[in-house]
């Protein structure tokens, strides 16, 4: 069956500019023309789309994904390069997750000083709490790391001279 780009875009979700740009980047080269330069689609270019949605979906470049499909469409002999760029990918995903790992210990630290500072009514008095004294060595090392506010007032005074 053959699909306009209206028709492409209303059944994938998404835009006719995002199906060009991807046309224009090298993501869909099966793509067809008519003799008057309209694109037509058919079922396995929206499989393609979808598998493009896919690889974006984990985070791989469009530069990398133009590359699979080009070893895709040169078949076998390209197994191992695909292989390497999926290896390479999932490299690159760990690391990224350790990257939010430490992003989510600070903002829970966050958390439990405010919750600290709310229980004892001062963001002082819980920046003085053994509990996030405890917290805070564990996670940054210094606990002397944050400066208070009245840190920030003899800082900020000081300036104004």
């Amino acid at each position: 069956m053959s699909y306009s780009i209206g028709q492409v875009a209303q059944k994938t979700g998404l835009s006719a500019h995002t199906l060009r740009y991807y046309e224009k980047e090298g993501l869909l080269p099966f793509v067809k023309k008519t003799h008057s330069g309209i694109r037509t689609y058919n079922d396995e270019d929206i499989g393609w789309l979808s598998m493009i949605e896919c690889l974006k979906m984990t985070g791989m470049s469009l530069k990398d994904i133009r590359q699979y499909i080009e070893w895709f469409s040169e078949g076998d002999s390209s197994l191992p390069n695909r292989l390497e760029l999926f290896r390479k990918r999932k490299a690159d995903v760990l690391k990224e997750m350790e990257t939010l790992k430490t992003i989510l210990g600070k903002v829970e630290f966050k958390i439990r000083l405010y919750e600290e500072a709310v229980k004892l009514g001062s963001l002082d008095l819980a920046m003085q709490s053994q509990t996030i004294q405890k917290l805070r060595k564990k996670l940054f090392g210094n606990p002397h790391f944050f400066p208070t506010r009245n840190d920030d007032a003899e800082r900020l005074s000081a300036s104004a001279d």
